[in-house]
């Protein structure tokens, strides 16, 4: 088996291991982007706000410290700067519009069989789809 599949999938169980320890040790859903977003526009509060800042701490600080100890995977990313930019814009915008990211929708709620969950990753995984072919087949982009 390739290792790029087996450090995908190591990492998947990480993110599913943690998606069930927050919601059995909190009762709340681990989305990141709502997790960020209480803190930044400060509607979380207290002792919920430090959880939060916590989890974005190492949600950020493990891949650091994991860099630094073993060194980057070969991401294959692109070198054109703007796309990854005008990308990741993107990824805010449609976070915003759905109220979730992947960690919200597609990993909480696919596993609780959310309707509103599951609709939202197949249209998030079908519009990735549809900007990598037109990004790359047709705008030679990626």
């Amino acid at each position: 088996m390739p290792l790029d599949w087996i450090w995908g999938l190591v990492g998947g169980l990480l993110i599913g291991t943690a998606a069930a320890a927050y919601l059995l040790l909190n009762g709340k859903i681990m989305g990141a982007s709502g997790l960020l977003s209480g803190v930044l526009d400060r509607s979380t509060q207290g002792k919920s706000r430090i959880e939060a800042l916590f989890f974005l701490s190492g949600l950020v600080g493990v891949p650091f410290i994991w860099h630094l100890v073993v060194g980057a995977p070969d991401t294959h990313l692109i070198s054109n700067t703007a796309v990854l930019i005008i990308a990741g814009l993107c990824v805010g915008f449609g976070t915003r519009l759905a109220n979730g990211c992947t960690s919200g929708h597609g990993v909480c709620g696919i596993s609780r069989l959310s309707v509103r969950g599951i609709i939202a990753t197949a249209i998030y995984v079908s519009a990735g789809v549809l900007c990598v072919y037109v990004g790359r087949h047709l705008l030679g982009l990626i």
